[in-house]
């Protein structure tokens, strides 16, 4: 049987990498996606793009370093002109915010590729319900389909 795909966004590894944090939703959130990393991720192929690994480059040196471990090993996915084009798309038709261009290139990423599920942290805008449909009229309006865009928790399995 063929694995489902997997498009880790930058949250994720962020998550998985970062020390415990004091606060208990986010504390709650990194032992969600370590207990993923660990019980689930080989039923997955996994899968990155270069926005990924920019964006795991930025802040604290030692962080960074962490994520970019991580990163090393995952399957880097192009970023094409079509990737772009689309992801301007997102924008263009407001299904993403113009000042979250980052966002819009995961979400054409994972789209582009056909990739089945994009897994994140973001819940301000990626996995947030009320966002859901208008991604999801701009995807299939461009000829994509959407993947699933969810938490951790949510593909944890039974």
């Amino acid at each position: 049987m063929e694995k489902s795909s997997v498009y880790l966004e930058t949250s994720f590894v962020s998550y998985l990498t970062a020390r415990l944090s004091n606060n208990l939703i986010v504390a709650a959130h990194q032992n969600i996606t370590l207990d993923w990393w660990e019980n689930r991720r080989q039923d997955f192929e996994l899968f990155i793009s270069q926005v990924v690994i920019d964006e795991a480059k930025l802040g604290d040196p030692q962080a960074a370093a962490k994520r970019l471990a991580i990163l090393a090993h995952l399957t880097l996915l192009d970023v094409s002109d079509e990737i772009i084009g689309f992801a301007n798309q997102l924008i263009d038709f407001k299904a993403v915010p113009k000042n979250e261009i980052q966002d819009a290139y995961h979400l054409s990423v994972a789209c582009v590729h056909g990739i089945n599920y994009l897994l994140t942290w973001n819940c301000k805008l990626m996995a947030n319900a009320e966002k859901h449909e208008e991604i999801e009229k701009t995807c299939t309006e461009f000829g994509y389909r959407i993947p699933i865009i969810c938490t951790p928790d949510q593909l944890l399995g039974e």
